[in-house]
């Protein structure tokens, strides 16, 4: 299926709203987006105009979102891209929707803790097992070196 997927820079304009519905939670919130533009004449940056797109969260991502966000918050958001036309009092409206697939603090303006949620058990209960993050080809020996043991190679890129 052809989606149009984006990824908008900008701030939380509202307080994201939580609903638990049938299908799941859910959480809402307004997202400003405005663009900047060096201005030759003014030697300055400058506001340009200013889209505002509703972003929905789904599931897992709706109850983060509503516990992480506030007014102002810098995020950037990352979806699909819903743009609707509709005719409410004789009046034609247009808006613009993301679908979020993950949305996060921009961390270009400051810091953030991350805390892993809660997870849901699966019906099996059955955990997989933790990846070889190793870059070595399989049964060399320090493909077989536990995680704590990192070649000295590796360190310096840190």
């Amino acid at each position: 299926m052809n989606e149009t997927m984006v990824c908008a820079v900008g701030r939380v304009a509202t307080q994201p709203v939580y609903r638990e519905l049938a299908s799941g939670p859910s959480a809402r919130f307004r997202m400003a987006v405005t663009a900047r533009y060096w201005d030759r004449e003014k030697n300055a940056w400058t506001d340009g105009h200013t889209n505002f797109f509703t972003v929905w969260a789904n599931r897992q991502l709706a109850t983060n979102t509503a516990a992480s966000l506030t007014v102002g918050d810098p995020v950037i958001v990352q979806g699909r891209l819903k743009v609707r036309t509709d005719v409410r009092e004789g009046q034609s409206w247009t808006s613009a929707d993301i679908d979020a697939v993950a949305v996060g603090h921009d961390l270009a303006w400051g810091t953030s803790a991350f805390r892993r949620g809660s997870r849901h058990e699966t019906a099996a209960g059955a955990s997989q097992p933790e990846p070889n993050w190793e870059t070595t080809p399989e049964g060399s020996p320090q493909a077989q070196d536990p995680p704590a043991q990192v070649p000295a190679q590796s360190a310096a890129l840190t």
